[in-house]
């Protein structure tokens, strides 16, 4: 006999939000029908989000908005908090809704203990809603895992850049960016 597996929805997901389901300092997120804990963030991990997010800041100016985890909707079932989503930017700066799949142009997740959950479970549910680029930045070996290429199956292409290597979002491919810019400096 099958088991049936209940996913929850976005709606659900934000219902149990609104009753109080999840404590206040508990980091959640939606991924595939499934409530997902993410792990608390260390000093390596807010560097490199914080160096990150300048660096594409700074290159493109007001020609996308970056988003630093907070909610994007990828489709009824998941809405995940990426480290860092850059998307279209809007004049309302999305104050009626969370970005969906069709507004973003790169999702980027910072990964130290979460790289599995990170190149597996997320890269898939990303890849499903036609996300174009999605990079994680792997603090622990100082690489860059890039997934291009989705399909309902997941990515069709990664690569691996170290640390001395360059790289630019499809969406914007005057914007290179060094994988060592956006690590936390060797001591």
């Amino acid at each position: 006999m099958a088991v049936e597996v209940r996913l929850l929805t976005v709606e659900d997901y934000h219902r149990m939000a609104e009753a109080g389901i999840f404590h206040s300092e508990e980091r959640v997120e939606l991924l595939a029908g499934q409530v997902i804990q993410t792990a608390v963030k260390g000093t390596a991990h807010s560097v490199a989000n914080t160096r990150t997010r300048r660096s594409i800041e700074n290159r493109l100016g007001t020609r996308a908005l970056v988003r630093v985890q907070e909610p994007i909707q990828l489709d009824d079932y998941s809405e995940p908090e990426p480290d860092i989503a850059i998307v279209i930017p809007r004049s309302l700066e999305y104050t009626d809704h969370h970005p969906v799949a069709t507004e973003v142009l790169l999702v980027i997740e910072i990964a130290d203990s979460s790289l599995r959950l990170d190149c597996g479970m997320k890269a898939i549910a990303c890849a499903k809603s036609g996300i174009a680029d999605y990079w994680v930045l792997d603090i622990v070996d100082r690489k860059l895992h890039v997934f291009r290429s989705p399909n309902a199956e997941g990515y069709q292409s990664e690569l691996v850049l170290g640390e001395t290597m360059d790289i630019a979002p499809l969406a914007f491919p005057d914007c290179v960016i060094s994988v060592r810019e956006m690590l936390q400096p060797v001591m």
